[in-house]
């Protein structure tokens, strides 16, 4: 009875079509494709169905299914018109004595509605696969019921196609292994599979899924899913230059060049890429249809250069993508500087997001005329890099200082002059450390007043140093304090700086604008993350002849836990308030005792991120994104070397995708940019204009901008970048800056106007620092511009709180709304990512005078910096995404409780949003409510029972 009721369900569904068309295509029996499909039904016992699944695909290919079994949660599964959720073995669920996760997919209203997952970027024409899922079902059922897996086409222009994989017959409290196999003869645009079956009202359970390609290592090219199977045809050229051909150029074999002095570095032959007119000529192979979306690949090439007398030159490879409406896209894998004396590596990595009709990889960059030797070209799946492991630090000494007789009680003792400079003690510097280290030392004692006095100096760089290398520790962060005063002689401001020279690269340690009679402070961080040699740290920077003074030099590790438990406490303040809620509708005698309990939904404080068009084609980034950020900005799809990169040429298809996107899931906006002041970033055809024709431009740009958009991104960054350069204000005078501010606010009143700038929280750069900042912000103000808010971007190393907290508070007096704009955190250990990430966040969340914070990214191979990604390309979320994931649920609210007898129940608690369910004698009542920032006064909300 319950095999035919299944059945039966694929014969309503199609009756089903127009109610529920926007949620589920539908499709009846006669789509329907089996001619590919086998089904291979099991009756193995529950307690050996994982492991067989275990052993069958451990001896095929790799599993394409993501989260298989469960234990991120629902990561990469949707509950397709139902609902879904997963349980452990300890939760007393009717068969969580299985021994892991499972899934249970429940609230099911039709037989079609269960638990599917998209694997288009992961299967590929002419492969079978195999299906392996161990599955279950719960409710009131007697007897048998099918569960069905099921695989779902989608082509652009034709109808949806449904192929049945395999059913199994699963009954009530026992596991069931269900198989089957399937292939493909023409790749769809989308390919999703899923498991479906049981009647209305019985819940589906899922413990793992498993479906593996049954012919990995006969096939030479295909599912690149396989590891090693090289995409690249030929890639070493022992064919000659089969599928390889010139873009823009000629091609040519050569087992030697220049004399016999070139020979190639493996094998019998290299490719010249010759007769090059432009930088983008070069060598490429398609490689349409050998990819797969989603996917990492790997690139690896062996490169040289020869010719027109270039000893050196970036050699690039890159990614040309058109997808099937004709949309064009360059993708930048890796470069490299090659020279012309020996062979050197180009290495990098790719995805594509989208399902694309042509792809075609190829190198380019050198100079015209300059020829572009491959000695090989391979194109891999890149294999997945493996966890990382928190460091491992025995006895950090937190706030013990590194540096050897600092207070100079020993004259210069363990210093030594760099450079042909004189260093001698001197007396009358502060005894106080810097506010700074105080902030992360708390008590400490007074330093000894006495200095550094550093004099004959002729080059910039020369000043007192140490050899610290053999007192560092990898992987931990060090906050750097000091206090600076030039002599007499300077003709203007000096910029000192204490640096560390590791392994003779230059690291910034905290850099300060000195330009009068006083001390200043030095407040930087660094972290060391590769084994050097040796460092040396050095004091530097004011001009040739100029006496610099240095005292109380600190160098220690940061107890960031310390810091951590400060501002859980500071959070506690200035981000929560008390909630009372009281209750009508009810007598006393019912609503007395009544039990109460709350749930935060969201936390009304904006957490957004950084998003490309690009990365709008991959569902699982978008399912990522609406998921943990309620605000976005736009990489480059907004900027004007965008939306108009030659003159009268306007794209804004990009940015109104992203738009409707982010109105769709009621994401906010940042509008990022309007301008960009740096000179580097502005089209060659505005810098050649005339300077009235500039005026001209410029008006127009914000004119089409914010009229287009008018009323949709809540946030604009007028011009970016102001302290860092100055294209627009050496053109069209200083004005011009105020004037763009008036401009975008006539325009689009509802629109907050940012300033935006970078390392004005680290400590690191004097043109950015805050007291600069405030400069700046005050100029204009003076000028009548409408500054709304100031944006930090937040691309930061090794950060350290009490550095940026004292931006932020620098900041903070000038009462406008402070934004982390673009914030990113890198290291190459995802654990010391995750602790600097939440760094910044905690700071910020603290800091009364933050307002929002956007990421700038977070999807591996997206970002603009290596290693700062929270989710790797293949969707899997690291220690730094967890650790994100984490600070958003300690910073929502819980309480339960009892009514009191003045039909009150009080809690302090997050703001935003939050859902209640009161339990009463005679009835269970759930409502919502909102928890506004407001001030210190208790937040009172009427709840009518």
């Amino acid at each position: 009875m319950w095999t035919l009721l299944a059945l039966c369900c694929n014969r309503l569904k199609q009756k089903q079509k127009q109610k529920q068309k926007q949620n589920h295509p539908q499709r009846s029996e006669e789509v329907m494709e089996n001619q590919t499909i086998e089904n291979a039904n099991a009756a193995d016992d529950n307690k050996i169905v994982n492991q067989d699944m275990v052993n069958s695909s451990s001896s095929l290919g790799t599993n394409i299914i993501v989260n298989h079994d469960f234990c991120g949660g629902l990561h990469s599964w949707h509950p397709n018109c139902c609902e879904g959720y997963v349980v452990s073995a300890d939760s007393g669920h009717p068969q969580a004595n299985s021994g892991g996760n499972y899934a249970v997919v429940t609230n099911r209203k039709e037989c079609w509605q269960g638990l599917e997952q998209d694997i288009t970027g992961r299967v590929s024409p002419g492969s079978t696969y195999l299906v392996s899922a161990s599955v279950g079902v719960s409710g009131p059922l007697v007897g048998c019921v099918d569960v069905l897996a099921t695989l779902k086409m989608e082509c652009q222009g034709s109808e949806t196609k449904y192929s049945l994989v395999g059913r199994s017959s699963v009954s009530n409290g026992k596991w069931e292994k269900l198989e089957g196999k399937f292939s493909l003869s023409t790749m769809p645009d989308k390919v999703v599979f899923y498991l479906e079956g049981p009647s209305p009202g019985i819940d589906l359970l899922i413990q793992s899924v498993v479906i593996s390609c049954s012919n990995p290592k006969g096939r030479r090219h295909g599912n690149a899913s396989d590891g090693d199977e090289d995409i690249v045809l030929n890639p070493k050229f022992e064919d000659g230059l089969t599928n390889w051909t010139g873009r823009g150029c000629k091609v040519v074999l050569h087992n030697s060049m220049g004399d016999g002095k070139i020979v190639p570095q493996s094998g019998k032959v290299f490719a010249a890429a010759t007769e090059r007119t432009q930088s983008w000529n070069g060598i490429q192979q398609d490689i349409t249809g050998r990819v797969q979306r989603k996917l990492a690949y790997e690139a690896t090439a062996v490169v040289r250069i020869f010719g027109n007398n270039v000893t050196s030159s970036d050699v690039r490879a890159t990614l040309w993508v058109q997808s099937p409406n004709g949309r064009e896209q360059y993708i930048g894998i890796s470069n490299v500087q090659a020279t012309d004396k020996d062979w050197a590596q180009l290495k990098g990595k790719f995805l594509l997001n989208g399902s694309p009709s042509k792809v075609v990889v190829y190198l380019e960059g050198p100079p015209a005329g300059t020829d572009i030797l491959v000695n090989s070209f391979v194109v891999k799946h890149a294999q997945k890099v493996p966890p990382s492991s928190p460091p491992d630090i025995e006895n950090p000494a937190f706030g013990v200082n590194i540096i050897e007789n600092s207070n100079l009680s020993n004259g210069t003792n363990g210093w030594f002059p760099l450079g042909n400079c004189t260093l001698s003690v001197g007396t009358g510097s502060p005894h106080i450390l810097p506010p700074m280290a105080r902030d992360s030392l708390g008590a400490h004692e007074p330093l000894s007043g006495r200095f550094i006095l550093v004099t004959k100096r002729t080059q910039t760089w020369m000043g007192p140093a140490q050899m610290i290398g053999d007192k560092l520790k990898l992987f931990l962060t060090y906050q750097v304090s000091a206090w600076v005063r030039i002599g007499a002689g300077a003709t203007g401001p000096q910029n000192v700086n204490v640096a560390l020279g590791v392994d003779n690269q230059w690291v910034n340690g905290g850099q300060a604008e000195v330009g009068d009679n006083r001390w200043h402070e030095i407040g930087g961080s660094f972290r060391i993350e590769k084994q050097p040699s040796k460092v040396m740290v050095y004091i530097q920077g004011p001009a040739s002849g100029v006496d610099l003074m240095v005292a109380g030099l600190q160098i220690f590790p940061v107890d960031r836990q310390a810091r951590f438990r400060y501002l859980k406490r500071q959070t506690e303040k200035i981000r929560k308030r008390d909630v009372v809620l009281k209750f009508s509708g009810l007598d006393w005698s019912s609503a007395y005792g009544s039990f109460v309990k709350i749930k935060q939904s969201q936390n009304s404080f904006p957490f957004g991120t950084c998003i490309s068009r690009t990365n709008i084609d991959n569902e699982d980034f978008v399912d990522f994104f609406v998921k943990n950020f309620n605000w976005s900005v736009f990489g480059n799809e907004l900027k004007w070397y965008w939306t108009e990169p030659q003159k009268g040429n306007f794209n804004y298809k990009d940015a109104d995708e992203m738009v409707d996107l982010c109105k769709s899931h009621n994401i906010d906006m940042r509008g990022h940019c309007i301008y960009w002041e740096v000179v580097d970033t502005v089209q060659q055809w505005i810098r050649s204009l005339s300077q009235n024709d500039l005026a001209t431009a410029v008006q127009s740009r914000v004119t089409d901008l914010l009229t287009r958009y008018k009323g949709k991104f809540r946030h604009y960054d007028v011009n970016n970048e102001m302290l860092h350069g100055s294209f627009y204000q050496d053109k069209l005078g200083k004005d011009i800056r105020a004037n763009m501010f008036k401009m975008a606010n006539q325009l689009d009143p509802s629109a907050l106007l940012f300033v935006n700038d970078y390392h004005v929280e680290d400590g690191c750069d004097t043109r950015s620092a805050p007291e600069k900042y405030i400069e700046q912000i005050l100029d204009f103000q003076l000028q009548g511009a409408p500054v709304g808010g100031i944006g930090i971007q937040g691309h930061i190393d090794s950060p350290v709180g009490p550095i940026v907290c004292s931006a932020l508070d620098k900041l903070g007096i000038l009462g406008l709304p402070i934004w982390f704009t673009e914030l990113d955190v890198s290291s190459s250990n995802e654990c010391v990512r995750a602790d600097d990430l939440e760094v910044m966040l905690r700071e910020a969340f603290a800091n009364p005078s933050v307002e929002g914070i956007v990421l700038w990214g977070f999807w591996e191979l997206f970002m603009s910096r290596e290693n700062s990604h929270l989710v790797n390309a293949e969707g899997d979320i690291n220690e730094a995404g967890k650790r994100y994931l984490e600070l958003k649920q300690e910073w929502l609210s819980h309480a339960h409780g009892h009514i009191d007898e003045q039909g009150q129940f009080t809690f302090r608690g997050f703001h935003g949003t939050y859902s209640i369910e009161i339990a009463t004698i005679s009835k269970k009542v759930l409502k919502t409510f909102v928890v506004d920032k407001g001030d210190d006064s208790p937040f009172e909300v009427s709840i009518a029972l």
